[in-house]
């Protein structure tokens, strides 16, 4: 079941089209990616679902119902720009916006200890938001977008001026939060990121989507029957055992043996290309190679901007 769905949104700012007719389905309990090139309209769509601004057209659901103001206690999110007061003490901070999505002082105190001692920043308390790192202020953002435990939680570009280590810790809790039932909303650039943690994702380009679906259903769906293979012996026979429905894309030696990169046509399969070789080699390795989100990334975007020329 969807927790959230977007159906033919679409949003016009004076003479600019941020997005038109705009479908996005987000299982429940899952990390959907939100992906697009600068300007492609995922900032209004994470703004629409926030109800920072509305729709032109179009409907929005939440939990099969039709999303309505009340339901924004239900969502957390953390926008790329930080919302922090500069000048305020970091645990004040914390606890207010905790008492702005509805909980209780005695209960936000116990989230906050809890959260606190997690990321091992007790000592930050009485520390004012200007005088803590961006990294610093980022996991200050990151507690306040958690602390009521909403059911959605929009990330926009999380790990932003973190180092690898504080990435990681981000990453761990996100994949945490999502064990424990929060759906997840991620928007980034990071592609690693979205192999990492993302089920589902949806490309957004020029205010419309491009391509949506499960992440490894998307990469078989890009794979080129593209296969690296380790080999020993003769590799000056290699094209000639192979016949017209192979490419021999690339080809390297070292003391060690060889490697090839063999391109299948339609008429072949893997087991035939095994076939071929293993009367004439000792095979090592033989794996085919699958597009990462980068390249698919790349791929669809260029072929859009093509196609609008």
């Amino acid at each position: 079941m969807e927790l959230f769905a977007a159906t033919n949104v679409t949003k016009k700012y004076t003479d600019h089209l941020a997005l038109n007719k705009v479908n996005v389905e987000v299982p429940e309990k899952s990390i959907y990616g939100l992906l697009g090139p600068n300007g492609a309209g995922k900032t209004t769509l994470i703004r629409i679902i926030n109800q920072i601004t509305a729709p032109d057209s179009g409907e929005l659901f939440f939990n099969g119902q039709r999303l309505k103001s009340t339901d924004i206690q239900r969502i957390g999110y953390m926008p790329e720009e930080r919302g922090l007061y500069k000048k305020m003490k970091v645990g004040e901070q914390v606890l207010y916006f905790g008492r702005l999505k509805g909980l209780s002082k005695k209960e936000a105190m116990k989230r906050i200890k809890n959260w606190f001692e997690k990321f091992e920043i007790q000592a930050w308390w009485d520390k004012k938001v200007e005088e803590l790192s961006k990294g610093m202020q980022q996991k200050i953002q990151f507690i306040i977008t958690v602390l009521h435990e909403p059911e959605l939680l929009i990330f926009d570009e999380p790990f932003s001026g973190f180092d690898p280590i504080n990435a990681r810790l981000l990453k761990n809790e996100i994949i945490s939060l999502r064990e424990n039932g929060a759906t997840i909303i991620f928007s980034t650039h990071n592609m690693s990121s979205v192999e990492e943690l993302c089920d589902h994702i949806t490309l957004i380009d020029n205010s419309e989507v491009i391509i949506s679906g499960k992440v490894n259903s998307i990469k078989e769906q890009f794979k080129l029957d593209i296969y690296r293979i380790g080999f020993q012996g003769d590799a000056g026979k290699l094209q000639g055992i192979l016949n017209d429905n192979y490419d021999v894309l690339d080809l390297t030696s070292s003391s060690s043996g060889h490697s090839a990169r063999i391109k299948l046509h339609s008429q072949s399969t893997d087991n035939i290309l095994l076939n071929l070789l293993l009367p004439h080699y000792h095979i090592t390795s033989f794996t085919e190679e699958i597009p990462g989100m980068n390249d698919i990334f790349i791929d669809l975007v260029n072929n859009q901007k093509k196609a609008g020329n």
